[in-house]
């Protein structure tokens, strides 16, 4: 749907450092925040996504100070997602530099709030994070997950998808749990699935180890690709993403 292909670093943090696991376990320390925002803004990222994995887990509110901190760095759009319960945690989030924010387990357990965050700051602002798992028990195959892909819901991932573009989100960030931190590729038919049943920005995430990962996803229907460990471990840079992008007949920034 997007003009230009997107390529997103996530910094999942944990207690003020950047962490990183396999299917959402075994969670390790990969850096700084703030340092590794720089870099990423530096390399030529086209956007950055902050994620505080632990924010829900723990029944806090996300780190503001860290997001202050990362946003004076950075001149390119900044999602802010874990721990968003309220329109008042959007506001707080924006006065701290956020451009976006991500919503998950706060709007599985009460879906008005993505009316109340679209219909206050616009759909543009609102980012429906979708932590998704393979599953025989819906009819899609995919189920939600909730607190950081710790807890399976009864929510078949496609039809939680439509609902929530109806309510007003304004883009979906959608992570593959199966996929994740194993870069053997994304979930290409997660992505397809989706991209059929949305009018909305696809963002796929979850399982990019090589350069050559990138390309299938966006002809599998994401507007943009979302990645951190082979980011992190300075295995890719954004340039090297974007030149594979570009080779494949993509629009890059």
């Amino acid at each position: 749907m997007s003009l230009s292909v997107r390529v997103i670093p996530c910094l999942d943090v944990a207690n003020g450092r950047v962490v990183k696991g396999v299917n959402f376990q075994n969670l390790r320390d990969a850096g700084d925040p703030v340092e590794l925002a720089r870099r990423y803004y530096e390399q030529g990222a086209d956007e950055l996504t902050f994620l505080d994995v632990t924010a829900t887990v723990d029944n806090r509110a996300t780190t503001y100070d860290v997001v202050r901190a990362t946003a004076e760095q950075v001149f390119i759009p900044l999602t802010v997602g874990g721990g968003i319960r309220s329109v008042e945690d959007v506001s707080r989030l924006q006065a701290s530099g956020a451009d976006k924010v991500g919503v998950n387990s706060a709007a599985i357990a009460r879906p008005a709030l993505i009316g109340e965050i679209a219909d206050r700051f616009g759909a543009q602002v609102l980012v429906l994070s979708l932590d998704v798992k393979r599953s025989q028990r819906t009819e899609s195959g995919f189920v939600v997950t909730t607190h950081g892909g710790r807890t399976e819901t009864d929510l078949d991932a496609v039809a939680w998808a439509r609902q929530a573009i109806e309510l007003g989100a304004g883009e979906l960030l959608v992570n593959s749990i199966d996929a994740d931190g194993t870069k053997a590729g994304f979930d290409t038919e997660l992505i397809a699935l989706m991209r059929a049943n949305s009018r909305v920005p696809v963002i796929a995430s979850g399982g990019a180890g090589r350069v050559e990962d990138f390309p299938p996803a966006i002809r599998a229907g994401a507007d943009a690709v979302l990645a951190a460990s082979v980011f992190h471990s300075a295995q890719l840079t954004i340039g090297d993403v974007k030149r594979e992008l570009s080779d494949a007949g993509m629009l890059v920034r």
